[in-house]
């Protein structure tokens, strides 16, 4: 599963996924908010494909314009409202185990500079915990547990053959323009793809 279908797959589970919408050049793009632009192809390499993260509604518009133009018909180009991260991480998702990596801040946190404060492995006989312990709270751990069962539910057939499904998560907050957080934290999903 490429990062495209992952897209589609997140709008198709019932699980907190960020609100993404295909950018097609008729979007008016609200300027009280910030706005996430990235790509997503149909074919091919999928990894490292242009994104634009927190920016004004305008710059948006002119990235995503520019980015329909080089993306051309080999994939769509997306949007949705920025938000920023408190804490973040993949959800790995087997048929018998569910691995949780978390990350202060943003998932490049994670991904890009190998940072990490714990990785938590849940089997039906036990739980550990590699790093701080504490860094998830309880709260957030069943948060991110409740949503197993669906992806379950949509994976079957790959778990059944050996794969998992990673998803990206971030526990976040809207943003105001000058990427000062507002309102309640939430969790929210915004890739998943399968792992042989």
């Amino acid at each position: 599963m490429n990062k495209l279908m992952g897209f589609y797959e997140l709008a198709d589970m019932d699980i907190p996924s960020v609100p993404w919408k295909e950018y097609t050049g008729h979007e008016a793009l609200d300027s009280r908010y910030l706005w996430s632009v990235r790509s997503a192809v149909f074919r091919g390499d999928d990894l490292n494909l242009p994104r634009k993260i927190g920016i004004s509604a305008t710059d948006a518009v002119e990235f995503a314009d520019n980015l329909l133009l080089k993306m051309h018909d080999r994939g769509i180009v997306i949007y949705y409202p920025y938000f920023l991260a408190k804490k973040s991480g993949t959800l790995d998702v087997h048929r018998n185990r569910i691995i949780i990596e978390a990350v202060k801040g943003d998932l490049w946190n994670l991904v890009t500079y190998s940072d990490r404060d714990v990785t938590i492995q849940i089997t039906e006989n036990e739980i550990l915990f590699d790093g701080n312990k504490n860094f998830l709270t309880e709260a957030e751990i069943n948060n991110l547990l409740s949503n197993v069962s669906q992806i379950r539910k949509s994976f079957r057939d790959d778990l059944f053959e050996g794969k998992s499904a990673l998803l990206e998560w971030s526990y976040a907050q809207k943003s105001n323009l000058s990427k000062q957080p507002i309102g309640e934290e939430y969790l929210v999903f915004y890739e998943v793809r399968t792992v042989e």
